[in-house]
């Protein structure tokens, strides 16, 4: 094993030659800083990058192991491992503009959980990757960001709203990143870069500040570190910023085995809202409902619940949040917002105060039934998204700002429902971008899920690595 090849590695093999004294956390952060040398000035992927200090950290890191002192909790160690945080997610120091210029740039005065966890277990942070404006479009489009593009194919958008990490991910930037995930803004942009990409049980991740169906995940290149990842970012916040927050839990994120004999999945082919299916996106997932029901699982189709007059409802109720956003704006930013977006918004005034309820009453309708869709079953498979990749330039998939969360469909249920669920790879689309294939399970059961995602993973190993 060269060092010229260190950033092709996941974290558990990192971790691996750490401790035989093949490679140093050194080794490791040198070579991903010149990985992404080579790729940052088509990518866009990075915010508040910090080479410099990420070297440091390693040099600190590389001390321990030597010393045989690397940081271990609860038996689990990713001290020295090269990670990235998303922009929204607050490190000290740094100011958090949410993906737009109007954003007053003020420090952050501390770590947020997620970021504070990472800290504490010896990652090397290289800085924080893009988002796009409030973090409410899926795609790379940010008027304070440059236009983040898909490495696999630079023409096409990574998706949102964890765009930076998605790309960064794929491109070889250090095999752990932290995305935030509200509505797919995790599930997308791992998928479409092909990532493994979490979005956990609300509040099994505590962050700051909470919001309905906020939550903050890994993004790798494996179910493997995405665990690893969660045995750190799921330790309690001394602080208890999050007051949607669980209590801790004690689990084994790294017990992934499991057998599959009996267990009863929900095949969904039909979001039942949004953007019409585009037929690439099926026949990936039958394949992968195949592989599981050959392992012994017990398949059934599952009609949608979902409807077009819930998923524009919620689509007013976050217009309406976001109108809020800007009005308390200092005088004058306004006018740094993107136009779409503004845009977007823009209908909001003449809300009345009942139409104001009813689009809040979409969160609690799509709680309600994605609970009693999905109770007959111990898992759900699903499309990740109704639709391909899709131009770079686009602030949304359909390139609509009136329809602007058409692609949510299959994803946002398990935000308001509270549920985990994971997107992987399950093929590639016609512009050469990967196609993302959802799992979803209980509430609190996470594990479950990364264990019918590894399940997944082994069954298609062939597939193509990542476009370094």
């Amino acid at each position: 094993m060269t060092s010229t090849s260190l950033h092709e590695l996941t974290a558990t093999q990192l971790i691996a030659l750490y401790k035989s004294g093949k490679a140093t956390p050194v080794d490791a952060t040198r070579d991903v800083i010149a990985q992404i040398a080579r790729r940052e000035p088509e990518l866009q992927a990075t915010y508040a990058y910090d080479p410099e200090g990420a070297l440091k950290t390693a040099e600190e890191s590389a001390a321990r192991w030597k010393n045989g002192e690397q940081i271990t909790q609860d038996g689990v160690t990713i001290d020295g491992i090269p990670t990235t945080i998303k922009e929204n997610i607050a490190t000290k120091g740094t100011p958090v503009p949410f993906g737009t210029a109007a954003t007053p740039l003020v420090p952050a005065e501390q770590d947020a959980p997620p970021s504070a966890r990472l800290r504490e277990a010896g990652a090397v942070i290289l800085g924080k990757t893009t988002m796009p404006e409030f973090g409410a479009m899926s795609s790379g489009l940010s008027s304070i960001h440059p236009l983040t593009r898909n490495p696999w194919n630079l023409k096409m958008n990574p998706g949102g709203s964890s765009a930076g990490a998605g790309a960064a991910g794929a491109a070889g930037y250090g095999p752990l990143h932290v995305g935030t995930d509200i509505g797919g803004s995790i599930r997308f942009p791992a998928g479409w870069n092909g990532l493994v990409g979490l979005k956990p049980s609300l509040g099994r991740v505590q962050i700051d500040p909470p919001f309905m169906g906020r939550c903050a995940g890994p993004m790798t290149r494996t179910v493997d570190d995405a665990a690893l990842m969660m045995a750190v970012l799921s330790r309690p916040d001394p602080d208890q910023r999050d007051w949607m927050n669980l209590p801790p839990a004690d689990i084994n994120w790294t017990d992934l085995d499991m057998d599959l004999t009996g267990v009863k999945i929900g095949l969904q082919l039909d979001a039942g809202c949004g953007m019409p299916i585009d037929p690439q996106v099926i026949p990936p997932v039958l394949e992968a409902a195949k592989a599981f029901e050959a392992a012994g699982a017990i398949i059934e189709e599952v009609a949608p619940w979902m409807t077009d007059e819930i998923l524009q409802g919620l689509n007013r109720f976050w217009s309406i949040r976001a109108a809020k956003d800007i009005a308390d704006l200092p005088p004058g930013h306004r006018e740094k917002i993107l136009p779409i977006f503004l845009e977007w918004v823009e209908p909001v005034p003449g809300f009345t105060a009942l139409e104001g309820y009813r689009a809040f009453q979409a969160t609690v309708d799509i709680r309600k039934l994605t609970v009693a869709a999905t109770k007959p079953y111990d898992f759900m498979l699903s499309p990740l998204s109704a639709h391909i990749s899709f131009p770079a330039e686009w602030g949304y998939a359909n390139n609509d700002v009136t329809r602007a969360h058409d692609q949510i469909g299959f994803t946002v249920p398990y935000n308001m429902s509270e549920q985990p669920a994971v997107s992987l790879c399950c093929g590639y689309d016609t512009n050469g971008v990967p196609m993302g294939l959802q799992i979803a399970g209980h509430r609190f059961d996470d594990l479950g899920v990364l264990r019918m995602a590894k399940a997944y993973e082994q069954m298609r190993r062939a597939m193509r690595p990542w476009p370094m």
